[in-house]
Order: C-alpha cells, then structure tokens, then sequence
C-alpha cells in the first residue's frame, strides 16, 4: 500500500469531518458582492429587514456557515437577535455539540437566571468548554460558539447539540460503519441510503478536499460518517421541532446543507411537512466571478435542480492561500531521497 496517500487522508479527516481550521485574513479582495444578500431563486438582491421577514414563518432556518469566518458568526447573531426582537423564540441547535451534550448547554443557560461575578462566569464558561470537549480547540474558535451560547443564556432560548458524539464519529471515521460493534450501531439512526449518483457527487468532493489525491477505502469510510452525521442530525431536529412551537435555528457548516442535499434532503424524509429555510454565508471567490457562477443550480441525475441555498451573504475571505500549494510541496519533500 502507498503509505503516503494514506497519511495524508487520515491527516486531513479532522479537517473534513468538523472544517476547523483557522487561517489568517491576510489579503483582503474587493468584491461589489461583500455585504450583499441574494436571493438566489431571483438573483436579486434583498434588504436584511426583508430576508427576516421571509424567513420568521419557517419551522426550520439554516444559517449556514464557514466555521472559521468571524463574518459568518456575527450575521447569525444578527439574525437571531432579529428573531427575538420579533417577538420569537427560538431554539438554537448546534452541529458542534452532540445531542448528548444538550443537557450541559441548558445547564449554561440555566446559570444566566441568576448573577455572577466575572471570575465565577469565567470558571463556568472553562467548565463548559471541558465539558463539551472544547478545551483542547482554540480558543478563537471556541469563541464563535460560545458567544452564540452566550446569546441564547441571556435571552432564556433552549439550545441542543444535533450531531453524533465525537468519539463514535470518529470510530465509524477509522472502521466504516460495518466496523463498528452492534452496540456502537444502535447509536446510529439510518434513513434510506441515497442513490448512486449521490454517493459518486460526495466522492468527487472528498477528492476535492483532498486535493485531488483518492483513496477509496477511506472514501468510503468518509462516506459512512457523513451519512451517519446527517441521519443523525436531520433525526434530532424533528425531534426538536416536536418539542418546540418557535423556529429551530441551526448553526452548521455550508457543506451539510448546500444544494439542499445532505441534512436538508433527509430532514425532508422524515418529516416532509417541515418547512425548511436556507440562509448561507458564502465567501467571495479568489478571483472575480459572475454572481451566476455563485448560484448557479447542481445538477445531478435524478435530483431537482437547486441553487447552493435559498439566499446567500456574501463575506470577505478568511484566506486566499491555496491549502493544496503546501501540501504538495510537503509531498515533494517526503519524496526526496534521503540525503539530497
């Protein structure tokens, strides 16, 4: 077996299973669509004001996310701060925390009923951190999903993780799902398998991700996660919504949602009758582009053809590297012989 290949897939999971890096704002490009909200079934552009009121009636809003874009976390809490300002209530729900761990978020939030000093607020936010398992995660991003949690404290709003627990996203990650102890499948909610078309859509972006490099055995063991990540999240928020008149905001990576394939597809076959909305941050391309090129619609055999998502905002770039430039010089590196 080529090991290199290998190595670089079981290096580059994390980044592709939670999309955490954090990379330096270091060139800044000039775009006409930064600050922009588009409403993609139209092209046109959209006041903030007009998008809250399209969006207030939907039992389910996506504010999509590039999890390390500081621009993406201030416009859900602008939409959310919107929402209660309207009179709503809503429920947050959170791709980086696990059902699980719901209980300690509403615990934070049950802390904010009564007045604390700086120092003990500070010590129950680093006992939330380590309990969620974020203690180890910089704090930059810790931040982001703090603040959000933060919000939802002061403003008495139920909050719930959605996704799968991290260990067990890793296991099926390391072993495939066929891998994994029948203990362990019983955690596993599964939806029906979708097609062939589908599976070959996610390969291509898993190869993507990876710069180009394919290994199909990890391939498949990625494919495993991200179906069992979106069956289980999809199955946690129409548990949500039976629990909750107000509207469900979901704070989860763009990749979930976009096409409305993923998350938004299997929410749809478990309960068809909720009404879903996605709101997606989108950061402007390296180079200039068309705003056709943005919205343009996906095709794939035997699925409607959909823009990336039902309104896009347009931000700066949190980077204009290439992440493959330097992982192709490392490779360069690690082929040398030694010596030279």
């Amino acid at each position: 077996m080529n090991r290199l290949p290998l190595l670089f897939f079981i290096f580059l999971i994390p980044g592709l299973v939670q999309s955490c890096a954090t990379l330096r704002r270091d060139v800044m490009r000039k775009d006409p669509l930064i600050g922009t909200i588009i409403d993609t079934r139209t092209s046109s552009p959209m006041d903030f004001d007009t998008l809250i009121k399209r969006i207030t009636a939907c039992d389910v809003i996506y504010l999509s996310e590039k999890h390390d874009n500081p621009d993406h976390h201030a416009m859900q809490q602008r939409v959310i701060k919107s929402l209660i300002e309207g009179g709503l209530t809503p429920l947050i729900g959170f791709e980086f925390f696990s059902m699980e761990d719901t209980p300690d978020l509403l615990n934070f939030i049950d802390s904010g009923k009564v007045s604390h000093s700086k120092g003990l607020t500070k010590i129950i936010e680093s006992d939330l951190r380590k309990k969620l398992g974020w203690d180890t995660q910089p704090d930059e991003m810790w931040a982001y999903y703090y603040d959000l949690l933060t919000l939802a404290r002061d403003n008495r709003l139920e909050a719930a993780g959605i996704d799968l627990p991290e260990t067990l996203k890793k296991r099926i990650t390391r072993k495939g799902i066929n891998g994994i102890t029948p203990i362990e499948k019983e955690q596993v909610f599964s939806t029906s398998p979708p097609d062939q078309a589908y599976k070959d859509y996610m390969f291509s972006i898993f190869k993507a991700v990876h710069c180009g490099m394919q290994h199909e055995q990890m391939q498949a063991k990625l494919y495993d996660t991200w179906l069992a990540r979106n069956d289980k999240m999809a199955l946690s928020i129409t548990r949500l919504k039976q629990h909750h008149k107000g509207p469900l905001v979901v704070i989860i990576g763009g990749g979930h949602t976009e096409y409305g394939l993923g998350l938004i597809n299997r929410v749809s076959a478990i309960d068809p009758n909720l009404s879903q909305i996605n709101f997606a941050f989108r950061e402007i391309s390296t180079a200039p582009a068309d705003l056709s090129e943005y919205i343009a619609p996906l095709d794939l055999e035997g699925y409607e053809k959909t823009p990336p998502a039902d309104y896009l905002f347009f931000t700066q770039r949190v980077s204009y590297e290439d992440p493959c430039e330097e992982f192709r010089k490392t490779m360069q590196r690690m082929k040398k012989p030694a010596g030279n």
